[in-house]
């Protein structure tokens, strides 16, 4: 199963407040532990939302919402894609994970939807339209 792990966002990553030396090489030497593990399949940290921007979606009309946004608890500074067993394999690596901020944080992990999720509605034209599209990925 695949999860994505957020980096939850805190007052210092949306203040663009950079890590440590040692948090950069403890998170540096987790990251090396996914990898060789072979968990790991993506992972980064995000910029400030004072420089990202928001597409509001209503019908056919599309509205731009530039940064900061509000609710810095809701927001995300990073993420990882991880292949695991389980949810618990999940949870454990998590649980291993260096603190990513200075302060108090947390990580959200949140399972990816597979095409068998789908039912009936995912086609097997749109499967195999999927599917081909991941080939090209080198998925």
């Amino acid at each position: 199963m695949k999860v994505m792990v957020l980096v939850k966002a805190t007052v210092d990553s949306e203040a663009g407040v950079m890590p440590s030396t040692e948090l950069f090489e403890a998170m540096g030497k987790f990251n090396e532990a996914l990898v060789d593990a072979g968990v790991m399949l993506a992972g980064e940290g995000l910029k400030p939302s004072a420089q990202g921007v928001r597409v509001a979606f209503d019908g056919p009309a599309r509205t731009l919402v530039d940064g900061p946004f509000a609710e810095t608890r809701e927001l995300v500074a990073g993420f990882w894609l991880w292949q695991v067993r389980s949810m618990d394999e999940a949870i454990e690596w998590a649980k291993r994970c260096p603190n990513p901020m200075p302060g108090p944080s947390e990580l959200e992990i949140r399972p990816l939807y597979e095409a068998e999720d789908f039912g009936a509605e995912f086609t097997d034209a749109q499967r195999a339209r999927e599917e081909a599209l991941r080939q090209r990925l080198g998925d």
